[in-house]
């Protein structure tokens, strides 16, 4: 019987573990939740085509989440936005000699009120507090590029972005090209990926 009870606390650690870490991933997000200072990206080159895709909390982007009302803060929006237009020199794509053939800009910030992807939990966290509502502002930015001279694209250079965008700490990259799939966290101080 004493072993037993000596064996259960190392039986149940495994649960509170796992109960800890369901805790944690709630309370401050997982890999994609809203986490001011870190931003995704999703990239994809196949053949000539390259598609990318960032997903960042406004704060990132423009200093602040809530509705532009201030003509400081329209400025601040129409030059994220003016920015962001600019996906090869944002992502360092020059070499490849792509060219935008779709891209599309989306956030409560711009004046889309018919898209709201604001996470779910977020949602229920704050759905008590109404004037929190909007609290939580992404900007997703999506582009289709053509290259081509994809021999000459080597890698991902994303130096210009966080030079633009100084609030973005990190970004959670996940590419898929050439060389198969990798996955990266990319920082001012490493703001490179290969192909």
């Amino acid at each position: 019987m004493r072993h037993l009870l000596l064996a259960l606390p190392f039986a149940l650690l495994p649960l509170a573990a796992a109960q800890a870490h369901d805790d944690h991933d709630h309370e401050h997000g997982s890999l994609g939740a809203h986490e001011h200072g870190v931003a995704s990206l999703n990239v994809a080159l196949d053949g000539q085509a390259l598609e990318l895709q960032i997903d960042s909390p406004a704060m990132n982007f423009v200093g602040f989440e809530h509705a532009a009302k201030s003509d400081a803060d329209k400025a601040k929006v129409a030059a994220a936005k003016a920015e962001l237009e600019k996906p090869i020199e944002l992502f360092g794509l020059a070499a490849g000699a792509c060219q935008v053939t779709k891209q599309e800009l989306e956030s409560p910030l711009f004046g889309e009120h018919d898209h709201h992807h604001e996470d779910e939990a977020h949602e229920h966290e704050h759905a008590d507090a109404n004037e929190h509502e909007h609290e939580h502002s992404d900007i997703e930015a999506s582009y289709q590029l053509s290259c081509k001279q994809v021999d000459a694209l080597k890698q991902l250079d994303l130096s210009e972005l966080f030079k633009r965008f100084p609030a973005t700490q990190k970004i959670q990259v996940q590419l898929i090209g050439p060389s198969g799939q990798q996955g990266v966290e990319l920082t001012p101080a490493q703001p490179r990926l290969s192909f």
